[in-house]
């Protein structure tokens, strides 16, 4: 059984019986759940003071052993206040023998994102205690899903996608748009050429997402990859004054604005139901018209 310790870098946990929930529910299937004491913790709307949260981030350094999972506790807002005092060169010496296994999303995608520009360090995007684990009913799809991409150095992900024919391949990375956006002209941005970029939001209406994909293509980084691939975009409902704008037309807009393939349709993002991906892996895309599939190598994973 594997142990989780919990990190709370961004919002307060404002379901708390969900959090329970979710660490007696890893405790009942044979994990321990070490750092718990974090989740009640306030200030404002934060998961604790700066202070706090940042020694989430700073405190995995000393943390010891193999097939450590670091599981965040929820997304919301705070991760981006910490970026210019994490220790990005001691996390990087960590993940250099017995690998974290870090994984969340939302907030949390700076953070990630910003250990792999600073040292190409490979985190899960993936399902975080409170929304996920503590559901009032878990996910069998994002469960399983988690479970694969933890133990299996080939990931395979298949879905019915939609979007041109295609097969290509490149480092894999993203994870969600508006905080993606965030880091522009920022030090912890990757710059990767020849990716797969894949991208998810929530609460966004289509003309916002459209807004932040342009900006990512005036910006030249669209231009650099090989591919998009967009998971769920949750509560991006139109409405009447859009008069048929969707975010399926939306799509069908930056397909016509970009020279490489948009696959859309994955199972990724603030979902109940989602995949977890390795962000920074290698992967080969493939969609054939009908079926789309990610294989994916280079991730760390739990040792036997």
């Amino acid at each position: 059984m594997s142990r989780f310790h919990l990190i709370a870098p961004s919002g307060y946990c404002i379901n708390q019986d969900a959090a329970q929930r979710g660490i007696q529910r890893l405790l009942e299937s044979g994990h321990s759940v070490t750092n718990q004491t974090i989740i009640p913790r306030r200030q404002q709307r934060f998961a604790g003071t700066e202070a706090q949260r940042l020694a989430d981030i700073n405190d995995l350094v000393k943390l010891e052993g193999a097939n450590n999972i670091v599981l965040a506790v929820r997304g919301g807002y705070g991760a981006s206040r910490l970026l210019e005092t994490i220790d990005w060169d001691g996390l990087a010496t960590r993940q250099q023998h017995d690998p974290l296994l870090i994984c969340g999303h939302s907030d949390f995608t700076v953070i990630q994102l910003g250990l792999l520009a600073r040292h190409n360090v490979i985190t899960f995007s993936g399902p975080m205690l409170a929304a996920n684990f503590g559901a009032p009913e878990l996910d069998a799809f994002t469960q399983a899903h988690f479970w694969r991409a933890l133990q299996n150095p080939v990931l395979q992900i298949a879905w019915q996608g939609n979007g041109p024919q295609c097969e290509c391949e490149g480092q894999l990375w993203g994870g969600n748009l508006a905080m993606l956006v965030s880091l522009i002209g920022t030090p912890w941005l990757p710059n990767i050429n020849n990716g797969i970029l894949v991208l998810e939001d929530i609460n966004e209406h289509p003309f916002r997402v459209e807004r932040m994909l342009l900006q990512l293509m005036h910006a030249g980084i669209l231009s650099r990859q090989r591919a998009i691939v967009l998971g769920s975009f949750s509560g991006a409902t139109p409405n009447d004054y859009d008069a048929g704008y969707t975010l399926e037309s939306m799509m069908d807009y930056l397909r016509s604005r970009v020279n490489i393939p948009v696959i859309g349709g994955l199972a990724f993002g603030h979902e109940q139901q989602t995949v977890t991906l390795p962000l920074g892996a290698q992967a080969v895309l493939k969609h054939d018209g009908a079926v789309s599939e990610l294989t994916i190598s280079g991730h760390p994973v739990i040792k036997a």
